[in-house]
């Protein structure tokens, strides 16, 4: 599907060919744009292996429909690249962004996170987002000349900014940072290269927040349904889901339950990516940007849901944060899955010996601050099996997370 007020190759896409770099110079390569080379390093890091064994809603044991870190990702590189496609957008950019977007993710998924924030409470706390820059730019540990994986300018900014402005102009914290500031590692980046925190970040990184937003709210009222949470029933009542299982109703009537949960989530996706085509149609058409900077410097994301589309995410996640997030099982498993991380760290603060011996080097130091965001590291890196194989080693008894 293609909109007509956007050309082939939108003028404010990014171009490659004239990317703003990577903080340590490379020759370019003769076959690769430099946005596909960071797809392909994002695709061959450890940090990308380690989500096929990380937690989106429910953990590895529960069965192996169930969508994984993973498997989540490369959702979203999928939806992103469609979008890319049809908004004449870069779409290795967009892939790039959706393939790296979770990589900061420790086990456990957000019960893993509020785990280790609290473990670091004292130390600025732990932000996903944060600690996909510091996987990116200093933790993958596989090239001869540098730490990390060396990406351009664009992938890092929009890995950081795809949620969009993180300050304004004067560097006051602004929306979700306003109260705890701006994380650490983000801000010491920053000090080596310049990610202009102030501004959103390009067409490509909103494109990718944008199919988080859609394959999380269609694949998790699938696992939803898969795991017995609800049923399609619960959730007729949400717009437009209803609409769609009825049209379902009166052309398939005898198709079962198992099919129409596909054909929801299908007939969903579709949905939402063509409404974000239509609207990000219309803010081309009133905005008039001619270069990928004018969208940066916007004074609103230029790809976006329309109205009553952002109203149909907001109830999606209002039916599912009760019925799902937090069902009794749920919470009951992540509460489990808190105090493993929990153990973990405070075992390791008092005997880091226990850690490999390259993140035990040099621990304990005078910088406790240091100390823990590095065991942090080490923990946040773990997958679901991994953390709990150790917490055996260590504890008489762990949580079987069931």
């Amino acid at each position: 599907m293609a909109i007509d007020n956007v050309p082939a190759r939108a003028v404010f896409a990014a171009d490659p060919r004239a990317s703003r770099g990577r903080l340590y110079r490379e020759p370019p390569s003769p076959t690769r744009s430099d946005f596909r080379r960071d797809c392909d390093r994002i695709i061959h890091s450890s940090a990308f292996r380690r989500l096929a064994h990380k937690t989106q809603v429910f953990v590895f044991h529960e069965g192996d429909h169930f969508r994984t870190r993973l498997t989540h990702t490369l959702e979203v590189a999928q939806i992103a690249r469609s979008l890319a496609r049809a908004l004449g957008l870069d779409e290795d950019l967009s892939e790039a962004l959706g393939l790296a977007h979770d990589l900061g993710h420790p086990p456990f998924g957000h019960a893993g996170e509020r785990a280790l924030d609290e473990c670091l409470a004292a130390y600025g706390g732990f932000d996903h987002n944060a600690q996909a820059l510091r996987v990116v730019t200093e933790l993958e540990r596989h090239y001869a000349q540098f730490h990390g994986l060396n990406l351009t300018w664009e992938t890092l900014e929009g890995l950081v900014k795809h949620n969009g402005p993180l300050m304004d102009r004067n560097g006051a914290p602004i929306e979700r940072y306003r109260e705890r500031g701006v994380p650490a590692a983000i801000l010491s980046y920053q000090e080596k290269q310049n990610l202009e925190l102030w501004s959103f970040a390009g067409a490509e990184a909103q494109v990718a927040a944008l199919a988080d937003d859609i394959a999380y709210d269609a694949h998790d009222i699938d696992d939803g349904l898969r795991a017995d949470l609800f049923t399609l029933d619960d959730i007729a009542g949400v717009a437009p889901i209803g609409d769609i299982l009825r049209q379902l109703a009166d052309r398939f009537p005898q198709l079962d339950a198992a099919r129409r949960s596909h054909e929801l989530v299908r007939r969903l996706i579709t949905r939402m990516i063509e409404d974000v085509i239509e609207e990000t149609g219309r803010r081309v058409h009133v905005l008039g940007p001619k270069t990928s900077d004018d969208v940066r410097n916007a004074s609103h994301p230029i790809v976006s849901f329309s109205t009553a589309m952002t109203q149909t995410d907001k109830a999606i996640k209002g039916f599912l944060y009760p019925r799902m997030y937090r069902h009794p099982r749920v919470t009951r498993i992540m509460s489990d899955a808190e105090s493993v991380l929990r153990d973990l760290f405070k075992h390791y603060v008092s005997k880091p010996t226990d850690m490999p011996v390259e993140w035990a080097e040099g621990l304990p130091s005078r910088d406790q601050q240091a100390d823990a965001r590095r065991i942090a590291d080490y923990v946040a890196g773990m997958t679901d099996r991994y953390a709990l194989i150790e917490h055996a080693r260590f504890f008489k008894t762990t949580p079987e997370l069931r």
